[in-house]
């Protein structure tokens, strides 16, 4: 990617989280994030383009007090970060619905699949090929691995992604390749939707095994003209190693420095979800002028206010686009690989947006 942006490793302490980001080319320091959240209840051809929070792993550093939804007082970790690359995962839960009362109120690049589509945007897998009118690969090994020396070199061939019965395959193979030991692809929507407040829905299984990382993320459209972490990030899912564990996180930039909050399945305020990841979830992310907030089949894993761009979070009032791409090795997950997994595949069902 072009601006070196780290997809940072995500590292929780409680309710802190020192997560992954990857768009920027500047390194940034710690920040401490005053209290100022609401209190109210709510959570490329040349492959060198820009990386997300996947990218990178970041230090733990100092934690910042952030209010979210499910308590007074979260802290929000922000950690110092080399150059971020972008990066920025579960398989059979029935399909859940969700109301849509968080209308989207701007958009841009907005392609539907049909004009009597009920949603904004929409991709069901359900063609042959993947939609181009929807979707763009990014190719190569980006900059640094995408700002997280990731090992994969994504491709846009059919070894790596396809559809198959109404779903879409993004396969991590181990072959030799331009070079390098491993294959993967990794999807955008940039240049072709984006959008501002919303709901979104997608139904995904992730891949697990050891140095294997997928995601489903979002980056600032603006990416381009502001870099990595102003552009902001929106991880709404990553999933590392063997983990049964969904993470979701914020990535911004405040007072000139990288900031970021997260939190997981595995301890939000308390409550855990079991999940076996591998096995069809149904993920929502709802977007509004107030929260962000994140679930899986219902339960909430991740909140946080960004009301009157609390924490300097401004930048999750503009147009973001889709990411989806799985990853092989990296600061985060790691750079232990376990070859017997291979192929390994995150599907997806559908992704909505209303």
């Amino acid at each position: 990617m072009r601006f070196t942006k780290t997809k940072l490793g995500v590292f929780f302490t409680g309710a802190a989280v020192a997560a992954l980001t990857a768009c920027s080319s500047d390194s940034s320091s710690s920040v401490d994030i005053p209290e100022q959240w609401d209190p109210a209840p709510a959570s490329s051809e040349d492959g060198a383009t820009y990386s997300s929070s996947r990218n990178e792993t970041l230090d733990a550093s100092s934690s910042s007090e952030v209010m979210d939804s499910g308590s007074e007082a979260e802290k929000a970790s922000s950690s110092s970060a080399e150059p971020i690359a972008n990066s920025s995962s579960d398989a059979l839960a029935p399909e859940s619905s969700s109301s849509a009362e968080t209308p989207p109120s701007s958009s841009e690049a907005v392609t539907s699949s049909s004009c009597e589509s009920p949603y904004l945007w929409s991709d069901e897998f359900e063609g042959q090929t993947i939609d181009t009118d929807k979707w763009t690969f990014e190719i190569g090994t980006g900059a640094s691995g995408w700002g997280n020396n990731e090992w994969e070199y994504y491709t846009d061939r059919s070894e790596n992604a396809y559809i198959k019965d109404g779903v879409l395959h993004i396969r991590a193979n181990k072959e030799s390749y331009e070079g390098v030991s491993y294959t993967s692809a990794r999807m955008i929507t940039k240049g072709k939707f984006s959008f501002t407040y919303g709901t979104v829905e997608a139904r995904i299984a992730l891949p697990t095994g050891k140095g294997i990382w997928p995601a489903f993320w979002m980056l600032g459209e603006n990416i381009d003209q502001v870099s990595w972490p102003v552009c902001g990030e929106i991880d709404i899912i990553e999933a590392v190693n063997s983990e049964n564990i969904v993470y979701g996180t914020n990535h911004w930039q405040y007072e000139g420095n990288h900031a970021q909050y997260g939190n997981n399945t595995s301890d939000f305020h308390g409550a855990k979800k079991e999940l076996d990841i591998t096995q069809f979830h149904t993920y929502k992310f709802t977007w509004d002028e107030k929260l962000m907030v994140m679930y899986v089949d219902d339960f909430k894993y991740h909140e946080i206010s960004i009301e009157d761009n609390a924490g300097g979070t401004d930048a999750f009032h503009k147009p973001f686009f889709f990411l989806l791409n799985v990853a092989v090795a990296g600061n985060w997950p790691g750079f232990e690989v376990d070859d017997s997994q291979f192929p390994n595949e995150m599907l997806v069902d559908y992704i909505r947006v209303y």
